[in-house]
């Protein structure tokens, strides 16, 4: 799906495993970790690795841009616009640090998604709406060891942030164990990086992002 010119309606359809790249310096390492979690069944991935240099940031973006379009999955960016669109990446997910959601907008284009990371404010949901923003992201709603410091939001949220008529993404300490609360709660997708990637072997990943996207499949019609 991995395109420049992504059709909005790609945003309606982010349901379900939205997985997050672990910090990883070995390309082909995390090429393969990222195909297995594809595979599994995640639908969404979202490319973050804060502490790579630019050149290793291209390279890595530029692969698993091309692994998520054999794939069919979604391909966001992880705060930086300028390198979305320089390997035509389906968005750019941006935080409160990240800039204003115009500049994200100017640089990706209006055919790009913009998701925004919202935390566990509403009112910054509904501002980010209003400025165009395609998905709200809430997070984080359990104990995080990516994030140990960060603000925690109430399952509450999903429901009420549901009214704003974009996707709602959740985030934080995401287990297949307490992932169900959130799915019952209306969420459209979870952001997962250590309950898909922290495993040894690739067959493990690709278990466990199966297990995750399973909790998506809609009961059939009786």
């Amino acid at each position: 799906m991995c395109a420049a010119a992504t059709d909005k309606r790609a945003a309606r359809g982010l349901r379900g495993l939205y997985a997050v790249t672990p910090d990883e310096d070995d390309t082909v390492r995390l090429v393969a970790q990222v195909d297995a979690a594809l595979a599994g069944g995640a639908r969404a991935l979202q490319y973050r690795n804060k502490n790579a240099a630019p050149a290793l940031r291209r390279a890595q973006a530029e692969a698993l841009a091309g692994v998520c379009r054999r794939r069919g999955a979604l391909f966001i960016v992880n705060d930086d616009a300028a390198l979305a669109r320089a390997v035509a990446a389906d968005g750019v997910h941006i935080g409160e640090d990240d800039g204003a959601l115009s500049a994200a907008r100017e640089a990706v284009g209006d055919a790009a998604l913009v998701g925004v990371s919202c935390y566990d404010n509403l009112q910054s949901a509904r501002h980010a709406v209003e400025q165009g923003a395609d998905y709200i992201a809430f997070g984080s709603f359990f104990a995080s060891r990516v994030k140990p410091g960060a603000r925690h939001a109430e399952v509450a949220l999903i429901p009420a942030a549901k009214r704003f008529g974009v996707p709602v993404v959740a985030i934080g300490g995401i287990t297949v164990a307490n992932a169900p609360a959130l799915v019952a709660a209306g969420v459209d997708a979870i952001a997962v990086i250590s309950a898909v990637f922290a495993h040894d072997d690739l067959a493990a990943i690709a278990r466990a992002a199966a297990e995750l996207a399973a909790l998506f499949v809609e009961e059939p019609v009786r």
